[in-house]
């Protein structure tokens, strides 16, 4: 689903976005609400990036990667942590690129998530490619969620990609390993 968003481009450098666990919801300019096989997910755009709630019968887990006034939490290339029941893995990167290959690279983004069943985009007023991007799904029985967050005035991308599994110590028996010390999300 493709959105023009109706505010100010709030994060306007790569830099300043922070990444935050367990936060509850904010504000959101666009939302997608989608169900993989029993694991609901809500995608959230807001002024200034993203947030992403899971829900279950476990409880919710929270991610949030946005500008977040006070956010002593830059970042992080990778995390790996338990949250409740759940194994969380998250990694960043940035990729720094021409013009030309950023232009590209938006355009090849935005027909890539704007037409898939579990994506959602929104396009910041000023530019063509600057963009928030979600795109969920589920892999190997658990769910993920890649985004992309577009600075076309500094030609940087930040793509993060985000992995939850259900502990096997929370109890439930596993269809498919998902890692060391996990079974995928069984609902």
């Amino acid at each position: 689903m493709l959105t023009t968003l109706n505010t100010a481009y709030t994060d306007t450098r790569a830099a300043d976005l922070a990444w935050a666990l367990g936060r509850e919801p904010l504000p959101a300019l666009a939302t997608r609400e989608v169900e993989l096989e029993g694991t609901v997910l809500q995608l959230r755009l807001l002024g200034a990036s993203h947030q992403v709630l899971l829900e279950e019968e476990r409880g919710v887990c929270s991610e949030t990667v946005a500008c977040i006034p006070g956010s002593r939490t830059p970042l992080p290339l990778g995390v790996a942590k338990r949250v409740g029941d759940w194994e969380y893995e998250f990694a960043a990167h940035v990729e720094v690129l021409s013009p030309d290959a950023f232009a590209g690279r938006a355009r090849e983004l935005l027909a890539l998530v704007a037409d898939h069943p579990h994506g959602l985009v929104g396009v910041f007023p000023g530019s063509p490619y600057a963009f928030t991007a979600l795109l969920a799904q589920r892999t190997d029985g658990q769910v993920t969620w890649r985004t992309w967050h577009a600075y076309p005035q500094e030609g940087h991308l930040v793509a993060t990609r985000t992995r939850v599994g259900v502990c096997a110590a929370a109890g439930r028996p596993a269809r498919a390993p998902a890692g060391p010390g996990c079974a995928p999300i069984n609902l």
